[in-house]
């Protein structure tokens, strides 16, 4: 994915640059460049994000009720608005359109929320308390896809990573209440630790469970030891590593201490033959700490993870709590979303693809579609021939690529079927009755997939989704409507912004597939090694070479980007952008490309490119992602790139002294 985790729509704020009034374009200028945003103080090849974003970020305040605000923000803001008017106008005929406006009714009416309390979890809470042995609570976990039931272990349904036409069952670790293993473990960390145990013996004792300091502290203690034997994020990335088939029996015997049988049962899956156990070192350690836990402590776990997923559809002090510790304490965002923001995205995550018919039926217009395909196609070209261009590959692993590339699926806008929710039932009184039936639908729509054939047509996003992405077992790359929008993507913009944004986006999505995970995919999007292995060592060598880059990356004082965990989106990053760069020459045909406002075509493609990653996030969330997040943060994304392309160095005068310089020997390539 281009962007990284919890870029989510919310408040608006005028400031300069990059923002507008709610539901309103961005501001580009002349052509489709905020240079208003610019910062002429500092010198391009010591800090290129600030040369091109400086005056923005210094003028542009984060809204109290974000994590961060940028370019995404302002479009998402759009969308917004846009699904907003939809679920506020009459209900379009026909039962999705009365749905989605009773979901939206039943998040809004906070009244009747605070008058249910608690009531709405007080099953999930009484199916706990009755469980007189740990195999009874593992299948009370079973039910974790379904409601608000938590589990240790994740549970979940996609294609089979090396017969990507057949779906498969994951199991994965789980477990753990704050954003990632590092929190338990270190040092940095241990105020937002504390500060969790806190929270859990509040919402225990909203909850009414017994002893909520007492099981505050045990529950700590309890996903300490989980995180101790969980893997890391880098580990997790690995493709090969993760993928281990094995039959229930085999699980049962290679992870006892757990109710294996019970927990498939309850999750609807009895009678599947085989699943596969991702992180197959760690699961084996959980499963061990779970048989020696007390009941009690395991109880009181289940209790608290109950009343945290379900925070947001209960009343009032449930939902403040909630916010408290995940929104300010954790990510240091001050207020609150509004809750009518709120409702859009629980009506999206819900019932997105019925929102989104409504929305490309009023926002995209089928000429808007046509044109991102062809310069798609264009940087598919790009694409081809820096593969044939390569020096370090040899001819036989460049006819595969070829062969991969011919392979590419393109989703532009929308999906071409839209999802069926006629068996869904929604309430326009409980929005935790609900997000439970929400849930369940979703789950067992999968579930009954299982012998099915993979189906291709599937999107993962809405429509109304600002962000894009590439899956491997599809080999597919998708772009929903709402990222197809000014300054990524202008109809009527300088070609050279078009390329260096939305061209940028695109060439991303395409070298996910060719990026250290994707690459170990063929084109039918099955994993198999169809590298030589000399080939792939090259590859490998020179991926290493980027990590050690981006590990030198410093966004706090002692706090380094973690190269290892970054490779995929930074190969993407950089891979993209030179095929952008290549496309948007290809698209010249030989012409020189005018001069606008001074500037070249191709420094106004950097420009556009440097823009295009116009964010900025609170310390606090930055902190969380850098040890949760497979992305870089966005001054990297941009300095990190540039300074890797020989194109950029004389555009910008950039010379050896200059603190981004990198000899021209020492400068990574990959694609």
């Amino acid at each position: 994915m281009k962007h990284a985790p919890m870029v989510a729509a919310a408040a608006l704020i005028l400031a300069a640059g990059l923002t507008s009034p709610a539901g309103a374009a961005p501001v580009t200028g002349t052509w489709g460049f905020d240079a208003t945003g610019m910062d002429a103080t500092v010198h391009p090849g010591d800090d290129f994000f600030k040369y091109a974003n400086g005056g923005w970020d210094v003028r542009t305040p984060i809204p109290a009720d974000r994590t961060g605000y940028g370019l995404d923000y302002v479009l998402a803001d759009q969308a917004e608005q846009r699904v907003r008017a939809i679920l506020e106008a009459p209900a379009a005929p026909g039962a999705d359109g009365e749905k989605i406006h009773a979901a939206y009714a039943a998040f809004m009416d906070v009244g009747r929320a605070n008058a249910l309390g608690a009531a709405p979890i007080a099953p999930d809470l009484a199916a706990i308390r009755d469980a007189k042995t740990r195999t009874e609570l593992a299948a009370v976990m079973g039910k974790t896809s379904e409601g608000f039931q938590p589990s240790i272990f994740n549970v979940g349904i996609d294609a089979d990573l090396k017969h990507p036409n057949a779906y498969a069952v994951y199991i994965s670790q789980g477990g753990l209440g704050l954003p990632n293993r590092d929190y338990y473990l270190q040092p940095s960390f241990a105020a937002k630790k504390a500060a969790y145990q806190v929270y859990i013996a509040k919402m225990l004792t909203l909850a009414h469970w017994r002893d909520p300091d007492a099981s505050a502290k045990a529950i700590v203690d309890f996903e300490t030891q989980i995180a101790t034997v969980s893997w890391t994020r880098a580990e997790e990335r690995d493709p090969e590593k993760i993928y281990n088939p094995m039959t229930p029996a085999e699980l049962e015997k290679t992870a006892p201490g757990f109710g294996w049988g019970a927990f498939l049962a309850a999750a609807d899956l009895q009678g599947v033959d085989h699943v596969i156990a991702v992180e197959n070192t760690a699961i084996p350690k959980i499963a061990a700490i779970y048989a020696d836990t007390p009941l009690a402590t395991l109880k009181a776990w289940s209790a608290f993870h109950v009343a945290d997923s379900a925070a947001a559809y209960l009343s009032s002090e449930f939902d403040e709590a909630n916010f408290d510790f995940h929104g300010k304490t954790l990510s240091g965002q001050p207020s609150q979303r509004d809750r009518w923001k709120r409702a859009v995205a629980f009506v999206n995550g819900g019932m997105g693809e019925a929102v989104g018919k409504v929305y490309v039926d009023k926002y995209f217009p089928p000429e808007a579609k046509a044109k991102i395909d062809s310069l798609v196609h264009e940087l598919i070209v790009a694409l081809g021939q820096r593969v044939d261009r390569l020096d370090w590959m040899s001819a036989e692993t460049k006819a595969k690529a070829h062969a991969k590339l011919a392979q590419l699926t393109v989703k532009i806008g929308y999906p071409s079927k839209w999802r069926d929710y006629s068996i869904l039932q929604v309430s326009d009184t409980n929005m935790a009755a609900d997000a439970e039936a929400f849930n369940r639908f979703e789950w067992m729509r999968e579930v009954r997939r299982l012998n099915k054939p993979v189906d291709r047509t599937e999107w993962g996003m809405t429509p109304q989704t600002v962000n894009a992405y590439y899956n491997p077992t599809a080999n597919e790359i998708v772009f929903p409507a709402a990222i197809l929008a000014a300054p990524y993507f202008d109809p009527g913009a300088d070609a050279a912004a078009n390329y260096g944004g939305i061209g940028g986006v695109i060439g991303h999505e395409m070298t996910h597939g060719f990026d250290d995970e994707g690459r170990k995919y063929d084109g039918t999007g099955a994993l198999t090694e169809w590298w030589t292995k000399s080939d792939s060592e090259k590859f490998d060598a020179q991926a290493k070479r980027l990590n050690a880059q981006y590990d030198t990356y410093e966004p706090f004082p002692g706090v380094h980007v973690k190269g290892d965990q970054t490779t995929g989106e930074n190969i993407a990053d950089l891979g993209g952008l030179l095929i952008a760069l290549d496309a948007y020459h290809n698209s010249l045909h030989g012409q020189p490309a005018p001069v606008i406002d001074g500037l070249t075509g191709d420094q106004r493609f950097f420009l556009a490119y440097a823009q295009s990653w116009r964010e900025k996030r609170r310390e606090e969330f930055q902190r969380q992602l850098i040890v949760m997040d497979v992305h870089s943060p966005e001054k990297f994304r941009v300095n990190g790139v540039v300074r890797n392309m020989d194109a950029w160095y004389p555009l910008f005068d950039v010379k050896p002294g200059d603190k981004l310089y990198v000899a021209p020997a020492d400068r990574v390539k990959i694609w």
